[in-house]
């Protein structure tokens, strides 16, 4: 299935937005699922694909203590920039997740965080993790679940849609293309690549606010680029009534969020 896809080329500035306030509040929290997943150890050569700011290249170095390689790829340099500010003592290459630059069974594990919907051939993609992964290897993907069974982002979303183009509502339910675990499975499959495993778990997207949920959602994605002043007033107001069953006493929001961990192996 394709889907709309976007490069995500973004600033150094909106780089240093995506790791103040994704990375904390949604991926964050998933990445250690992901690495356990994928069953990540010491003397491993693990690769994260698409890596952004490389919370998950982080996580893969912190549970191998110093022992092995850890590599984060991203076709972004923005995102490369802030990521090399951040851990100057892992890998950051440069590079398409379709054209992978390392030789065949180059890596023991491959990793890709909530990325893989965004790929202009999602297939390529997932044969270019199988090739450089060794024999044995695991690659381990983490998907978000469809619209329909996200509680909390569906409301959202159907506020979102009043307020910005169809262009820009394309790119934001880009992120839930991929909620079919049997159209993923048929992806890994047509890429030579056997679904071991799979995990659906919910996890909590928190933000100080509904405001703050908003401003990420725009500020932190193109999105931001594509949207009016007006619009975006007139969606953070909507926003507090769509959400309020999601938001604390404290006034905090907190967000459900589903997502699918699959796990293959050649």
């Amino acid at each position: 299935m394709a889907g709309p896809v976007e490069t995500f080329q973004l600033s150094i500035d909106a780089a240093e937005a995506y790791e103040s306030r994704f990375v904390p509040t949604i991926f964050g929290e998933w990445a250690p699922h992901l690495v356990e997943a994928a069953a990540v150890a010491p003397g491993q050569a693990v690769l994260d694909v698409a890596c952004g700011t490389g919370v998950v290249a982080r996580t893969a170095a912190d549970r191998m203590g110093g022992r092995g390689r850890v590599v984060g790829l991203d076709l972004n340099e923005g995102m490369l920039a802030v990521a090399r500010r951040l851990r100057p003592d892992i890998e950051w290459r440069q590079g398409d997740a379709a054209a992978l630059p390392f030789e065949p069974g180059s890596f023991d594990v491959v990793l890709c965080q909530a990325a893989l919907m965004f790929f202009p051939d999602r297939a390529a993609a997932l044969r270019e993790m199988a090739r450089v992964t060794t024999t044995h290897g695991t690659v381990a993907v983490q998907v978000w679940d469809r619209l329909e069974a996200q509680q909390g982002y569906e409301p959202f979303y159907e506020v979102l849609a009043r307020h910005v183009g169809q262009e820009a509502m394309d790119l934001e339910s880009s992120y839930w293309v991929l909620g079919d675990l049997d159209l993923v499975g048929s992806l890994f499959e047509a890429a030579g690549l056997r679904v071991a495993a799979t995990r659906t778990r919910v996890g909590t997207a928190r933000f100080d606010s509904v405001d703050e949920l908003v401003r990420t959602e725009v500020e932190g994605t193109p999105l931001g680029d594509r949207i009016t002043g007006e619009a975006y007033r007139e969606l953070l107001a909507e926003a507090q009534s769509a959400l309020r069953h999601f938001t604390t006493a404290a006034g905090k929001a907190e967000i459900p969020i589903r997502g699918h961990l699959i796990t293959a192996r050649k």
